[in-house]
């Protein structure tokens, strides 16, 4: 005998198995839009309560609005036209941003997705004198620097699509990027400069981090920046000095993070040279790391 699990259970489970970041993203993404879906015809001043949240949300390519209103950079991505645009760019980050993200952490996984956005956005801005100007949103831009991060990492991994034979990462982003330069200026409301703009810095972005540069570097001090706001809400009061030979709990995560990006480098390059590719060092690496988990 077994017991059933409910739909409620098996849903969360799955959610809380998604890499921390993606899972993020998505649920901040579909919070949005279903906030949109369920009040964004409410009438405020006149207009929707839509026309104001996309007024004041979305990218606009004005040199001057993008100097003025600098949170555009970052809100425009979690704003979608319709449902499909939403389940696509979505499920593209999930397809591929799960193994990108399990492989460089959660924060540099964060600085891939806002580089690339925000780079997506600065490259419209860039080239809006040849190919106008238009309200951008939506997360394409991100997306396509995860995808071409993917593409670097895994360049052989197959992925499947409809009706379609497998094809290796690295020709499918490649095809998808120039299909996007194709129709630069077609006139199809698709903002294609924010995608190349965000496939060309997912690439930097992911090259500088095989270089061996922290990306989390960047993303430290606005942790700091919340932990810090959180602990003056006590007032300093029943603080005790810290052990030098103690670890924190962030010491921890960060310790546990370097580890299993270590781990997975190590087991990438056995499934592309095997366990005699390793040198000496990394084989007891993998030892102590397979002890410790």
């Amino acid at each position: 005998m077994y017991q059933e699990e409910s739909f409620s259970s098996a849903f969360k489970r799955g959610f809380m198995a998604i890499p921390t970041m993606i899972r993020f993203i998505i649920a901040i993404n579909v919070i949005v839009f279903l906030f949109q879906a369920l009040f964004g015809s409410i009438p405020v001043g006149g207009q929707s309560l839509n026309h104001w949240i996309v007024s004041y949300l979305a990218f606009d390519p004005s040199l001057w609005t993008a100097i003025t209103q600098p949170w555009r950079f970052v809100t425009y991505m979690f704003l979608h036209g319709s449902g499909m645009h939403l389940i696509f760019n979505l499920l593209w980050l999930w397809w591929m941003g799960q193994s990108v993200e399990v492989t460089i952490g959660p924060r540099s996984f964060a600085v891939l997705f806002f580089g690339s956005g925000i780079g997506g956005a600065i490259l419209h801005i860039a080239l809006s004198f040849l190919y106008g100007t238009s309200i951008v949103i939506g997360a394409s831009g991100a997306v396509f620097g995860v995808m071409v991060a993917f593409a670097y990492l895994f360049p052989a991994a197959p992925i499947m699509l409809l009706f379609l034979p497998p094809i290796q990462a690295r020709f499918l982003v490649a095809g998808l990027i120039a299909f996007d330069v194709l129709l630069i200026g077609s006139g199809d409301m698709i903002a294609r400069l924010v995608h190349l703009g965000g496939a060309g810095c997912g690439y930097l972005i992911i090259k500088s981090h095989a270089q061996g540069n922290d990306l989390s570097k960047y993303v430290r001090p606005i942790e700091g920046l919340f932990s810090s706001s959180t602990g003056s809400k006590s007032g300093g009061k029943n603080r005790k000095p810290k052990n030098k030979k103690m670890y924190s709990v962030s010491d921890v995560e960060i310790i546990e993070e370097v580890d299993q990006t270590e781990l997975d480098r190590i087991l990438e390059k056995i499934s592309r040279e095997g366990y005699d590719g390793l040198t000496k060092e990394e084989k007891k690496t993998l030892f102590e790391l397979s002890r410790k988990n």
